[in-house]
């Protein structure tokens, strides 16, 4: 697709990074099996409180830090007014908490499910390894998702509105095979990620985003979280297998339209990158803050070049 790029001068972005900016004209938008183990965790309608998801330590051991216990289990609650629980209760109660599953999957990924009968519909906030996004549970009460693990042993917190948060815990063995990028940002900003392999020119074979063919490249780009949700947080996921030669490189851009929610003001996102500079296969976290064009630009796109590392594809 032809774009007509401006150059935007001054310091707009706040990061770790010399970031260049490009604005591009868009008439219209682009076309373009180990079980995991469970454990609960009380928590108040505010949801966990205090959690830090540290990055992998070299040991390779996890730890889940700082869960700020903030409510007692209603059959507690009851036996310690002096009142004992009924059955009808207990069974009430024991339905109403989530029943998770997770799995690893070939590609470091997790299958992970959810159940909730009595809580269909309800806001769920999924926490990993400094990756946060929410989506919500269906008619009955349930969710799956395929999420992209980003620590060997990876560690879910599946966290209900207003209810009782699971962890789950799996090992990924094929986790050093894959190269990953994760931008995430909170409500409607615009993020993409956009991945050009090969050279490829937008639109074309090898040009990868949440919006192209699922086989469009040699990576996958994978968008999480429930854009409808009020005041949503949203992940994007590009992957890539490592190969043990190197070919041709990866371009990466992170991209925003500039919209009537955005415009004049700024936006906040973060990227996680794991095992892109390295072969340590450490987690690594970048903030940015980007001031948007006032509203006169609307429509235009901005392309953030040089914020995100070039990965290499392995050779053919």
């Amino acid at each position: 697709m032809d774009k007509r790029v401006l150059i935007l001068s001054g310091a707009t972005m706040v990061c770790a990074l010399g970031i260049g900016f490009f604005m591009q004209q868009s008439a219209s938008p682009r076309s373009l099996d180990a079980p995991g183990q469970i454990a609960s965790v009380d928590v108040a309608a505010s949801g966990v409180q205090a959690l830090q998801m540290p990055a992998e330590p070299e040991s390779g051991a996890f730890k889940i830090e700082n869960i700020t216990l903030t409510s007692v289990p209603r059959a507690e609650a009851q036996e310690l007014q002096g009142e004992t629980p009924g059955p009808a209760t207990l069974a009430a109660a024991e339905d109403c908490e989530l029943a998770v599953t997770a799995l690893a999957r070939p590609g470091a990924m997790v299958d992970i499910a959810v159940s909730a009968p009595c809580q269909a519909g309800a806001r769920l906030t999924v926490h990993h390894h400094g990756m946060m996004f929410t989506t919500a549970l269906d008619e009955a009460g349930a969710w799956r998702q395929m999420v992209p693990a980003l620590a060997s042993t990876a560690v879910f917190i599946l966290e209900p509105e207003g209810g009782k948060a699971e962890v789950a815990a799996v090992p990924v063995p094929d986790l050093a095979e894959v190269d990953r990028v994760v931008l995430q940002w909170s409500g409607n900003s615009g993020f993409e990620i956009h991945a050009r392999e090969n050279g490829a020119e937008y639109g074309a074979a090898g040009h990868v985003w949440h919006g192209s063919d699922p086989e469009a490249g040699q990576g996958r780009m994978l968008r999480l979280g429930d854009a409808d949700q009020l005041a949503p947080r949203l992940a994007e996921v590009y992957s890539l297998a490592r190969g043990s030669e190197q070919g041709s490189t990866v371009d990466l851009s992170v991209e925003t339209e500039i919209t009537a929610i955005n415009c004049g003001r700024d936006i906040e996102a973060q990227v996680l990158t794991l095992g892109t500079a390295s072969d340590d296969q450490r987690l690594r976290t970048r903030d940015l803050t980007l001031a948007m064009p006032d509203c006169t630009a609307e429509g235009d796109f901005l392309v953030l070049n040089n914020l995100l590392e070039n990965l290499k594809i392995a050779a053919n």
